[in-house]
């Protein structure tokens, strides 16, 4: 397995874990939900429900967006290699690691630190569509693509 393959794996596992753990708290809170509403009556329980239902709200908002990178990330096929810079690619650029595909948390692949980005966000933007050797900058930083795979 590359090392472009091994860091695509490690982000399919923490989106499809996040997943996981969003659909056990809903679940957990639609149990909670029903067996309160069981026993109690009156304004305490009507406060206690609606709560329920707002943090149900926001767990299934939470939930959205982790199945909305995860998308992202199963439409990359890992075995390809571009040389101008595609959602997918692995970036090399002044020593730091990126990774085209979702916004999601940093990550440490054989003792390297992998970022990975958004084609949309603002340093994502720069680079698509760009190779080896292009320079830039942003926010008073400059860029330099040392590698692409």
């Amino acid at each position: 397995m590359t090392f472009k393959q091994k860091i695509h794996t490690h982000y399919l596992q923490l989106v499809q874990d996040r997943i996981d753990v969003f659909k056990d708290m809903i679940v957990a809170l639609t149990e909670d939900s029903k067996n309160d509403a069981k026993g109690s009556a009156g304004d305490k329980h009507e406060t206690a429900l609606s709560m329920m239902h707002i943090e149900q709200e926001k767990l299934n908002r939470k939930l959205r967006e982790v199945l909305s990178q995860k998308a992202v990330l199963d439409k990359i096929d890992a075995t390809t290699i571009a040389k101008t810079i595609i959602v997918g690619s692995l970036v090399k650029a002044n020593g730091i690691y990126l990774y085209l595909s979702a916004a999601l948390p940093k990550i440490n692949i054989e003792g390297i630190n992998v970022i990975a980005l958004s084609p949309q966000s603002p340093l994502g933007n720069k680079l698509m569509g760009n190779e080896v050797g292009f320079s830039f900058e942003i926010n008073g930083t400059k860029y330099l693509i040392e590698s692409v795979e």
